[in-house]
C-alpha cells in the first residue's frame, strides 16, 4: 500500500498494523525518516507532489521491489505539505520470508524515494526558503541498484 498524507502519522502504529497476523513472514524491515532542523536553519520542510502521478511512480518501483526481492508485502507512507522538525516524513516497511530480502528491499525503496520519486522539497527558515535537490551521495546510493 502506498499513501501520501498531509497529516502527521505514528510509525509505531503503522508497524503494528503491518505486522499483525503474519504467520508466514520471517522478517519485517522498516525505515522511518524524520525532518531535521538543520541546526536552526529549517523551521518547516515543505513537500509537494502531484496526486495520482506521484503514487503511480512510487507504485512502479514498489512492483520492481516486490519482484526483485521476492517480497510478501510492503507499505510506504510519505508526508506531503508542511512538516516540522522532528516529525516523521516517510515510513517504509517490507515483509519477506528472510531478513536479507526485507533489509535490501527497504534500502532499495528508500534510495528511490530519496533521489528519484517525484517530490519537490523546500526548506523554510530564518534566512528564507530554498529548494532541496538530491545530493551526490543520494545519486550514488540509487546507482548501486542499476
Amino acid at each position: 500500500m502506498i499513501t501520501l498524507a498531509a497529516a502527521p502519522f505514528d510509525p509505531g502504529a503503522l508497524l503494528s498494523e503491518f505486522t499483525a497476523g503474519r504467520t508466514e513472514t520471517g522478517a519485517v524491515a522498516t525505515f522511518t525518516g524524520l525532518a531535521r532542523a538543520e541546526a536552526g536553519a529549517t523551521n518547516v520542510l515543505e513537500l509537494e507532489a502531484y496526486p495520482g502521478f506521484t503514487e503511480a511512480a512510487i507504485a512502479r518501483i514498489a512492483d520492481d521491489a516486490r519482484t526483485r526481492f521476492d517480497l510478501q508485502d510492503l507499505r510506504i507512507l510519505h508526508r506531503v505539505g508542511e512538516i516540522a522538525p522532528g516529525e516523521p516524513i516517510v515510513f517504509v516497511a517490507t515483509a519477506a520470508r528472510h531478513r536479507r530480502a526485507a533489509f535490501e528491499a527497504c534500502d532499495f525503496l528508500m534510495d528511490y524515494l530519496k533521489s528519484r520519486a517525484p517530490f519537490w522539497k523546500k526548506e523554510h527558515g530564518p534566512d528564507g526558503a530554498r529548494w532541496i535537490e538530491p545530493r551526490a551521495e543520494d545519486h550514488a546510493d540509487i546507482a548501486r541498484w542499476e
